[in-house]
């Protein structure tokens, strides 16, 4: 019976540890150990919000998208730090608007010393404006204090325009495919779908804006000639990016255009309200807002949705500020905006 109760004893161990070895885990061999690091999500490190929002539309669920700039804080003001190279060190994709707005990329990107990195240009295939075309009084620009700072040769602000904000999302679906073949199915019907979205910004855009077409609208700083140029429109700015003072020249160069063209609204950027202020007072115009889409207030709007719910936004306050009449709305990318119907003036 003592025989018998060790066997019986020594057989269940047996059994328990065979049950246990099965949910061990299990020492992988290489072949393995590569699929499950090509199955892991893919990284992707974006610039500032209109590159996450079009970078998030395209790669879905499919990849984990970080953007590098913090939410409130633009291109033009940031100040690199030792976890932004860590985050490049292990990232797989970095996606840029290119055109020489992110010039704080380059000692990241060599600090970060990732040879797998692959870095998406969105600006790639776009026509460019050289900054001398962006103010119609540019001409003499370079012998003004606050246009003596510039982005570069060439305007960078590519997104405001839907048709080129287009090229864009075709450049990341295009790099991102690149990179990830197997995904290429979701990154095409990801980037068609949002492509969709932009047209119809487009559309709104002509709709509300042909009317108008000649006109000249007033902006902070230099972001709107992309957008002017689609819809045969003419923006003027007070200085050439945001971090400059407005010298007297500025003033009175906008104010001669605010004159000369009967302009009922100045068109502000979030932050520089108080700015247009004084100016407006002293030409018995409005203040609007323009928003060049640079920054977003919190992370939570780094999303397509806020992206395109502040275009449509930025659309219907220029058919406002030219004289179109407002009707309650709202919008489709859950943002409350109001619906303009033109009226000729």
């Amino acid at each position: 019976m003592a025989i018998q109760a060790h066997l019986k004893r020594w057989g269940l161990l047996l059994i328990l540890g065979v049950f246990l070895g099965s949910c061990a885990p299990q020492a992988q061999s290489p072949q393995e150990q590569e699929t499950s690091q090509t199955e892991a999500p893919l990284t992707i490190v974006t610039t500032f919000l209109p590159i996450t929002a079009f970078t998030k539309a395209v790669a879905g669920d499919r990849a984990t998208v970080e953007q590098l700039l913090p939410p409130n804080v633009d291109a033009h003001d940031f100040q690199a730090r030792p976890e932004d190279v860590r985050l490049l060190g292990t990232a797989r994709v970095l996606v840029k608007n290119g055109l020489g707005l992110e010039t704080f990329l380059d000692p990241l990107i060599k600090n970060a010393a990732n040879t797998d990195l692959k870095v998406i240009d969105t600006s790639a295939g776009v026509t460019p404006i050289a900054n001398t075309k962006g103010n119609p009084d540019h001409a003499h620009d370079h012998d003004d204090h606050s246009h003596s700072h510039s982005h570069g040769e060439f305007n960078p602000h590519i997104w405001l325009d839907p048709q080129r904000a287009v090229q864009q999302v075709k450049n990341i679906r295009d790099g991102l495919i690149a990179v990830d073949p197997e995904g290429a199915a979701i990154y095409e019907k990801n980037s068609a779908a949002f492509i969709q979205k932009l047209e119809a910004l487009d559309a709104l855009a002509r709709e509300k804006l042909t009317p108008f077409a000649g006109k000249t609208f007033v902006v902070y700083h230099d972001v709107a000639p992309y957008f002017a140029e689609r819809y045969n429109l003419k923006a003027i700015y007070l200085v050439g990016i945001p971090a400059v003072n407005p010298s007297p020249a500025d003033v009175q160069r906008v104010m001669q255009a605010v004159r000369q063209s009967d302009l009922k609204t100045l068109l502000t950027e979030p932050g520089q309200e108080q700015g247009f202020e004084s100016l407006a007072q002293d030409s018995g115009a409005k203040v609007s807002v323009f928003d060049p889409l640079e920054r977003a207030p919190s992370a939570a709007d780094l999303t397509p949705a806020y992206f395109l719910g502040k275009m449509e936004q930025n659309i219907l306050n220029l058919a406002e500020a030219f004289g179109a009449q407002r009707q309650a709305h709202r919008s489709p990318y859950s943002l409350a905006v109001l619906e303009l119907a033109w009226i000729p003036l």
